[in-house]
């Protein structure tokens, strides 16, 4: 099986395409997660819940937002931060899940949710100490000049707010800028490769470029005045792959231009498609997506690869015409799901008999 053009990171279904939808995103180089949407959790490894650094949820519906429990379950007793993006009005919601249970027992070591709430021109945040039980403190506000709202060294993560009968986050990210050079560009610059070219990676990362460099050449060092023009004159070209994460949001002329905007030419777009094309109105009435509209969508952001999630249940005996009703422009492939990834409940006929022992 062919791997997806990503350096640094991994997205990873959690969910088949008739379960709740959610998106593991794994950042290789740090051995850490991004988590889009945060619905069912229980099938996932406990270690796999405990790398999880950050979690954006499109919005508060049970199917997108019930599994926090979980992932709180087997994080909330380590020392750590995790971060929560979110609609307006998240940490509400956060800290009304929160106040549910008796925190009695807590240590000094448990862990901070710091939940952002994505507003249209700030961010609003707040800080949920564990060490104290979890209440809800205001931890400032910043106006937001940029649709990125996350960001580390290996990639960042822009959002945008849609429309799904309320406010919902939909998020695109991106791999950071790779520090790839081109040795028959060093050649052409008659330069030859050397511990230069170690202290020029060190200085990509850290954004100082801007100085001079001493570089190695045939006659022996030289020195470079300004280290980011010699770079961009040797870089390897290179376009970072990007994926898009997009649920629950009704077809209006509004919508469509704020995912053309986030989302055009992303590597892989991962986005609901609740209906089949017969069942227009009712994607309508529930504001949400048929096949039809994830058609225009797909000539309108031209992806590389297309994952649909997000099914209805009542398709569950005929769940693979989603597929066949999709019509994909020239140049974008179709993954495809699973009807379920997550284990099947069980039946009380199937549990051990209780039984006194002899």
């Amino acid at each position: 099986m062919k791997r997806l053009p990503f350096r640094y990171l991994e997205p990873v279904p959690y969910a088949g395409l008739l379960d709740d939808p959610l998106l593991l995103v794994r950042v290789r180089p740090s051995g850490e997660s991004l988590l889009f949407d945060c619905g069912q959790l229980h099938h996932l490894a406990k270690r796999t819940l405990k790398g999880i650094r950050a979690v954006f949820v499109s919005h508060a519906h049970m199917d997108h937002f019930m599994g926090l429990d979980t992932l709180i379950r087997h994080n909330h007793v380590s020392p750590k931060t995790i971060e929560i993006f979110g609609p307006p009005g998240i940490a509400g919601k956060v800290a009304a899940k929160l106040a549910g249970y008796d925190w009695n027992l807590t240590e000094p070591y448990w862990c901070t949710l710091l939940v952002h709430e994505v507003h249209a021109d700030r961010l609003i945040s707040f800080r949920f100490p564990g060490s104290e039980g979890f209440p809800a403190l205001p931890h400032g506000e910043v106006p937001r000049r940029e649709r990125t709202i996350y960001r580390n060294e290996f990639l960042q993560v822009e959002g945008e707010l849609l429309d799904h009968k309320l406010p919902v986050l939909a998020c695109r990210i991106s791999e950071r800028e790779s520090f790839l050079v081109d040795t028959a560009k060093i050649a052409t610059e008659g330069l030859l490769p050397g511990e230069w070219l170690r202290i020029l990676k060190k200085r990509f990362y850290a954004g100082e470029l801007a100085a001079p460099l001493r570089v190695l050449t045939p006659d022996g060092e030289a020195e470079v005045a300004d280290a980011g023009k010699l770079f961009d004159r040797i870089r390897l070209a290179h376009t970072p792959a990007t994926i898009g994460y997009l649920t629950d949001i009704g077809l209006s002329p509004e919508n469509l231009a704020k995912a053309e905007s986030l989302l055009t030419g992303v590597t892989l777009l991962a986005c609901e498609c609740s209906f089949l094309a017969a069942d227009e109105e009712k994607a309508r009435l529930s504001r949400h997506l048929c096949t039809s509209d994830l058609n225009l969508l797909l000539e309108r952001l031209k992806p590389a690869f297309i994952l649909p999630l997000h099914l209805s249940k009542s398709y569950i005996h005929r769940w693979d015409a989603v597929y066949q009703e999709l019509v994909l422009p020239k140049g974008t492939r179709l993954i495809r799901l699973p009807p379920h990834v997550t284990p099947r409940p069980l039946l009380p006929c199937e549990m051990p008999r209780l039984a006194e022992s002899d």
